[in-house]
């Protein structure tokens, strides 16, 4: 993953818990690196364990800790970093999540070695769609229902997430029913 990833945990453990609880974090998972550089790779194994040690540092599941990264991607790393693509990919929550696939093509201008996910909308209303979340990388369910709920909070939607289907239990792929208010006339 890009270095920008783990800068991001590391933001969130700072502005949540303080320096020293990262510095712990960075410790216990084994991780020497002083400066993570945005548009560097680095190990997948690296992020895993920020994330394990976090859980255990912190106090909180995996699970926890997966779906406030996703939030803070959304509202923090993402709004902050990449404010006008953000706002390029529509004007609600829908409109974002059918969009996601050009957003990703975008980004890869700017990180060309990225491998990202793959979304797909289905079953789309008014105020609900099936997601189908395709990935090489695994573990990282949780950090997509957190991102759909920082999306949710950025458009000022009211969403729930409920995962339908698992590739750890057999599907081909995690599959989300996400559900959303529609806003008050």
């Amino acid at each position: 993953m890009y270095g920008l990833v783990n800068k991001a945990i590391e933001e969130l453990v700072i502005s949540n818990y303080g320096e020293e609880k990262w510095r712990v974090i960075k410790q216990k998972a084994g991780v020497d690196v002083e400066v993570f550089i945005s548009n560097e790779g680095y190990s997948d194994e690296i992020t895993y364990k920020l994330v394990g040690a976090a859980s255990e540092v912190l106090g909180v599941t995996v699970r926890e800790v997966l779906v406030a990264f996703g939030e803070h991607w959304v509202l923090k790393t993402a709004l902050h970093g990449y404010g006008v693509m953000m706002r390029s990919g529509g004007t609600s929550l829908k409109e974002f999540l059918i969009n996601l696939p050009n957003l990703h093509t975008r980004v890869q201008m700017i990180y060309p070695n990225l491998m990202p996910p793959r979304f797909e909308c289905h079953d789309v209303t008014d105020t609900s769609m099936s997601l189908h979340y395709h990935t090489h990388r695994p573990g990282l369910t949780d950090f997509v229902v957190g991102l759909v709920q920082g999306l949710g909070k950025m458009y000022q939607t009211p969403v729930t997430t409920e995962v339908v289907a698992l590739k750890t239990e057999g599907a081909d792929h995690d599959v989300f029913a996400i559900n959303w208010s529609l806003p008050a006339a």
